[in-house]
């Protein structure tokens, strides 16, 4: 059974509270993001809504454990070998993962495109595979196994927010919906109305909502019921992925990539 389908985990009973300090302890650490790698105690107390003294004793702490490094001469924290250490012991997605890998590298291979795989995580798209491609050098900020997205850009990302449940999908709309770019939709009727086209169609072509400059091309993965597990998606320049007689290049070789992966997923 594939853990990355649905993204659905368990919350804490009612009447059992968290343990403050590593409640407090887990949003230092995910102060941290691609743009923000490293930060100083100011900007993490910030970010966190904690006071600096709280803020400097958890550092201390995580230190210790190599999950946060300090930087004495930038006076600035940054995230430690620690994390990395977790990462072969995550499950979640590893069965999915595994099976798409070979499937992603041969679609770059033949659309000269970077590719994503992309499931759904607590209403939003989380990236659990990519394949850089090799010819293609942008100076932006690549989504890395990992980088959680909003559903209201980007095409694999669209692409989830077209097949999840009604439920889930009201859920995303009435939430905080980013601007990324000038053309980044943020309506929660029209994204409504595209979902509904994408869904029909089967694919999402995506232009400039998630970086200027840059397309992408993302297609549904169904296992053999047809129950929709997961998106994938092609990024690259723009021109590369024009439109032609109403469709975008390489939608026969998402599809095919989708339909392989899709028909070696257990039920």
């Amino acid at each position: 059974m594939l853990r990355a389908r649905t993204g659905n985990f368990a919350r804490p009973r009612p009447g059992v509270p968290p343990v403050r300090s590593v409640e407090r302890a887990i949003r230092i650490l995910r102060a941290f993001a691609p743009g923000a790698t490293q930060l100083t105690l100011s900007e993490l107390s910030r970010r966190t809504g904690l006071d600096k003294g709280t803020t400097r004793r958890l550092l201390l702490t995580l230190s210790q454990m190599d999950f946060v490094e300090y930087d004495a001469a930038a006076l600035s924290y940054s995230l430690g070998p620690g994390v990395l250490t977790l990462v072969p012991a995550v499950d979640y997605g590893r069965d999915l993962r595994d099976i798409a890998a070979p499937v992603l590298a041969r679609l770059t291979e033949v659309t000269g495109a970077t590719s994503f795989l992309w499931s759904y995580f607590r209403g939003h798209a989380l990236c659990l595979d990519r394949v850089k491609a090799r010819d293609l050098h942008i100076d932006a900020p690549w989504s890395a196994i990992g980088t959680r997205i909003s559903l209201n850009c980007g095409s694999g990302p669209r692409v989830i927010l077209a097949y999840i449940s009604e439920e889930e999908r009201s859920k995303v709309l009435r939430g905080h919906l980013p601007k990324h770019t000038p053309v980044t939709q943020t309506d929660p009727s029209e994204l409504q109305a595209a979902a509904d086209r994408i869904r029909e169609r089967g694919w999402e072509h995506a232009v400039d909502d998630y970086v200027v400059g840059l397309a992408g091309l993302g297609v549904p993965i169904l296992d053999r019921s047809g129950t929709f597990v997961a998106s994938i998606s092609i990024t690259t320049l723009t021109p590369h992925l024009a439109l032609k007689k109403g469709k975008p290049r390489h939608l026969d070789a998402m599809l095919w990539a989708a339909a392989e992966i899709g028909s070696s997923i257990r039920s």
